[in-house]
């Protein structure tokens, strides 16, 4: 079904190409005849989505370079509560739909974008560098409320004049201006949202934008104000099952593959953003004109979720039992009874998990333009950029060992039945037990002092048009910090404690650890398609109310273990210190310098014009940091003798304060040029060298060395012979990386039929190096002897390259030469195909894994491992689907104005061993392995998102010129979102997400 809907839509959009041949031609006759029946209609004066599409189409027309646009009636007219949401639109742009960073989250307004399937991409508010404070470069885009912007610009194959820093390209938000108007001009918003999966109220959203100009003696001044104010509330159900592990104790002589459980979550989302927007312009004559903006965007970002997750750790999940099972040709899993009775039942925690985050970007600059002559001009800019952010993740979570699950897999969703006794034992407290805690909070600032410059002078010449050049200097830093530890998670009783540290666990029935938890259900699951039994969960407010909650549920401890009358260490509480490994604080300065020079050959038969040029940018970055080495050697008091200890490096313990500088030059080259066959059609050629410096969290400078001495003991004698030393080191990251670079080619046919019609293709190529991957390199130290000692450091480094290459096509047009009503009708469509591959400079490939999950284990995080301790290996790029689909029927006719889009993207590499798909309890099937048989290898499956579509609609009505009232809907095909999880003996379903449908409805007044 769904690859007949991908063809339906391809088809569909080639019949309407071969349609719009006639259709320009009928258009074009159609607008003579208008002008030329009715004397009093000179002018034709288009409104609403169609002219946000004119103005987008002349944009993408007349640009010099490889640009597409949205602007701000687009935005307004489109169910999209993001930036994010809107830039998806894009052809070439697709959307991540999990949280950053965090795949087993879903982002319902999505989390970051990739342009042409690639990731590094450079934000800009007004041309200017814009970013949020979270350890990369960018912007936050959904940090940013879409009503304060005029347009949304994606150049994807930028010039000299523009700001370096974009491999696969340059998003730049647009906001408006006093002069944009002719005089007074005010908009005021408001919306409620209502939320289908979640029920409850719904929530406000509201802007309002106030500009004048006014003629004085001392010139023209304008000032401009806006004012934004959204409220989300929404919910995502998810169901998901966990990796499937080897037995061989179910059928004899047979491999079964079972996963270790089903669990379940949902997880309550609500979103505060506000913004502020002002903007005041001076012309005192018409050669000279000053701004001023401030831009302030406020964000925060709170959720509450409980979930059913598992913890059958170490050699439990090989103990679980199938009763009445079925499995596959494969031998895996497909439904029956799980258990655990050799384990007490299957081990789960009930969690409740809440996260608040408040974030902020605030923006102030001032342009100056002059004409200083009629072939010179100049402008010049200053801005300072803040952001920050700050985070409090808080996890408390019961124990329970259920005694079954009865699970069916081959239907569209998971199925988990109970009976009338689960059931009961699921609502009874004495079945429950304090578990554990884990709280982490961060904290980053970041600042930008910029400065820019720009000359121009226009030639009086036939070929020649101008020459630009320019200087641009900034400084800025990035400091952000993790408490310590960073995720720090601490029992309160567990079954592994029972009979050496506790004699009993904190049962919830027990009036000393009674309260704080509730028996809870989940109604409304997965819009009532799913039922699940109610669990007992920890309380929102016991969640929230760290520390104090964690300090009281960490008396439990201490009872137990006064009763058992063993001493226990205190509760540590996770706390922000100057200690080198919570803190990474780095400075950058860049100086670039341009030139361009733009060119056209008009009297041609096929007019050809362009630009040339280069940019030059100089970095110096300072990375403050610590190295330390502080080993834990063993020591042998009861041994005889110790052979090999010669083989032992001395090297006094340090901790020691180092500053690493890095510097490094970028020449960057492009070429753009453009043929005009007629004044439809047009061909343009671009080639350019870009570069994307390393985010600051991959530059973080502390590096942990140590020192691992292996011996073996003679049974006899008791003499130690040391049989190997190894000096190893942790970099979390490299302040010595250098830019990511490409190499983009890229060549477009554009055919523009009519005002608000266009048929354009595109093919491009981009060569990829010095990508950056996680390998080993070497840290050298001197012993106390003055000798170099070589430490093997596994960190980030430029070790690898690639490429990403592909085509695109878009289409548009209103078909106004259909009869009746049916004359406001109109189509857009895109379709976007990348293939990409990476490839390392030094190849990290075994056909069985080893080890455990530390950074050293390269083959773990690069290539992926079974829980059979078997590899996978050539992985794709993360986050590239290879084909992505928009499709909108547009509609607009007198008073009605209506919106029907469908977005779509393949398949995709979510991560490698990332949480949730990943554990130190695989069997080694390695024959060679002297641990052959044991589960203690480390893995990490590949994680995929699978295709997902979903259909947006919006409709509006003109009551007045001023006054507009219309209704949008969100996901209104109730799309279910699908993870999967990819392991030899077959590709298994992993998670489902849903978060149903929204609607909004909206008034907007005018004048």
């Amino acid at each position: 079904m769904r690859q007949f809907q991908k063809t339906a839509i391809a088809m569909a959009v080639t019949q309407l190409a071969f349609w719009s041949c006639n259709a320009a031609y009928g258009q074009e006759v159609s607008a003579n005849t208008n002008a030329s029946n009715d004397k009093n209609s000179a002018v034709i004066v288009v409104s609403g989505q169609r002219a946000a599409l004119q103005s987008a189409q002349k944009l993408k027309q007349d640009a010099d370079e490889v640009v597409d646009s949205i602007v701000a009636e687009d935005i307004g007219k489109l169910p999209d509560r993001s930036i994010t949401e809107v830039l998806s639109r894009v052809v070439g742009v697709t959307m991540d739909r999990s949280m950053s960073n965090d795949p087993q989250h879903y982002a319902v307004e999505g989390s970051g974008i990739a342009i042409r399937g690639l990731t590094y991409v450079r934000s800009e508010l007004n041309g200017r560098e814009s970013f949020s404070a979270n350890g990369g470069r960018s912007l936050s885009f959904t940090d940013v409320p879409p009503e304060l912007m005029s347009g949304v610009d994606v150049y994807k194959n930028p010039s000299a004049e523009q700001i370096e820093g974009g491999v696969s390209g340059l998003v730049n938000l647009r906001t408006a201006m006093p002069f944009d108007f002719k005089g007074l001009k005010g908009a005021v918003t408001g919306s409620y949202t209502y939320s289908d999966l979640r029920k409850g109220k719904a929530q406000p959203s509201g802007s309002m934008l106030l500009s004048n100009r006014w003629n004085t003696p001392f010139g023209e001044f304008g000032a401009l104000i806006d004012l934004a104010s959204s409220v989300s509330h929404t919910r995502t159900d998810e169901l998901f099952i966990e990796a499937y592990y080897p037995h061989t104790n179910i059928e004899p002589g047979k491999t079964l593959w079972v996963p270790r459980g089903a669990q379940w979550r949902s997880m309550n989302w609500e979103r505060d953003r506000k913004g502020q927007y002002a903007a005041f312009q001076w012309r005192p004559n018409r050669d000279f004109t000053a701004a001023l903006t401030y831009f302030q965007s406020k964000y925060k970002e709170s959720w509450s979720e409980v979930a059913l997750l598992s913890q059958e750790t170490g050699d439990r999940p090989y103990d679980i039992e199938v009763a009445n099972g079925k499995f596959d040709a494969n031998g895996a899993f497909l439904s029956g009874v799980l258990s655990n009775p050799k384990n007490g039942g299957i081990n789960l925690n009930s969690d409740r998990r809440v996260s608040d985050r408040r974030s902020a970007t605030r923006d102030l600059a001032l342009n100056l333009q002059w004409r200083i002559s009629p072939a010179w001009s100049a402008k010049t800019d200053f801005q300072v950029v803040r952001a920050s952010t700050e985070a409090l993740d808080s996890d408390v979570a019961t124990g329970i060992r259920m005694q079954k699950q009865t699970v069916d897999l081959t239907g569209n969703l998971p199925r988990i039945t109970f009976d009338a006794d689960d059931i009961k034992y699921l609502s009874d407290p004495a079945s429950y037990y304090w578990a554990y805690t884990m709280e982490h909070k961060d904290r980053s600032k970041a600042e930008s002092k910029a400065w820019k410059t720009d000359l121009k002078y226009d030639f009086d010449h036939p070929v020649l048009r101008d020459v630009r050049f320019g200087v641009r200097l900034q400084n800025r830093d990035s400091r952000n910090q993790n408490t310590n530890p960073s995720y720090n998670w601490q029992a309160i009783s567990q079954p592994w404690m029972l009979g050496w540290q506790v004699d009993r666990l904190a049962t919830l029935n027990d009036p000393k650890f009674a309260g704080g938890a509730t028996l809870r259900g989940l109604p409304n699951f997965f819009g009532g398609d799913v039922q699940v039994p109610s669990i007992i969960f920890p309380d929102d407010a016991v969640a929230r109310g760290y520390p104090d909650s964690y300090a009281k549920l960490h008396t439990y401890h201490d009872i137990l273990c006064a009763e058992k009358g063993t001493t226990c260490a205190t509760w540590p509480q996770a706390t922000f210190d100057e200690k080198p490994e919570g803190t990474n604080y780095q400075e950058e300065k860049t100086r670039a310098f341009y030139t361009q020079l733009r060119f056209g050959w008009d009297q041609l038969k096929y007019p050809v014009d362009g630009n040339i040029g280069v940019r030059y940018v100089k970095t110096k970055s300072t990375a403050y940091g610590y190295t330390t080495y502080n080993p834990n050697l063993p020591t042998f008091p009861d041994a005889p003798s110790v052979a090999g200890l010669d083989k032992i490096v001395n090297i006094t313990p340090f901790a020691t304060l180092r500053n690493y500088e890095n510097d490094y030059n970028n020449v960057l080259p492009s070429l753009n040029l453009r043929m005009k066959y007629n004044d439809q059609l047009q061909f343009r050629f671009a080639a350019a060298k870009a570069m994307s410096r390393p985010d600051f969290s991959q530059m973080k400078a502390y590096t942990p060395l140590s020192q691992t001495i292996t011996s073996l003991t003679d049974a006899n004698t008791k003499v130690v012979t040391i049989t190997n030393v190894s000096l190893t080191g942790s970099g979390e990251g490299n302040p010595n990386l250098m830019p990511t670079t490409a190499k983009s080619v890229d060549l477009t046919a554009e055919w523009y039929f009519a005002k608000a019609g266009s048929l354009t293709a595109a093919i491009f190529n981009k060569d990829l190096k010095n990508v950056i991957v996680n390998q080993m390199y070497n840290y050298e130290v001197r012993d106390v002897a003055g000798n170099t000692q070589r430490f093997v450091v596994t960190g980030p480094v430029n070790g690898a390259h690639g490429y990403a290459r592909g085509f695109e096509l878009a289409y548009q047009q209103y078909y106004d030469w259909l009869p009746g009503y049916l004359k406001g009708l109109g189509v857009q469509a895109s379709f976007t195909y990348v293939d990409s591959k990476r490839k390392l400079n030094d190849g990290v490939y075994s056909a069985y894994c080893s080890g455990g999950d530390s950074a050293s284990n390269l083959n773990l995080y690069i290539n992926g491992c079974d829980t059979d301790g078997r590899t996978f290996g050539n992985m794709p790029l993360q986050g590239l689907s290879r084909r992505t689909i928009n499709f909108a029927l547009m509609y607009e006719r007198g008073p009605i104005s209506a919106r029907a889009a469908y977005n779509w993207r393949s398949r995709y590499l979510s991560g490698v061993n990332v949480w949730g798909t990943r554990d130190t309890n695989g069997k080694d099937t390695n024959p060679a392995s002297a641990d052959y048989g044991k589960n203690n290898i480390a893995w990490g499956l590949p994680l995929w998102q699978e295709a997902y579509g979903q259909l947006d609609a919006s409709i509006f009505y003109n009551v007045t010129e001023k006054l507009r009232i219309g209704l949008e809907g969100t996901n209104l095909t109730d799309s279910k979102s699908k993870q999967t999880m990819q392991q030899h003996a077959g590709t298994f379903g992993h998670a489902w997400f849903v978060t149903g449908p929204r609607y909004t409805l909206q008034a907007n007044y005018s004048f």
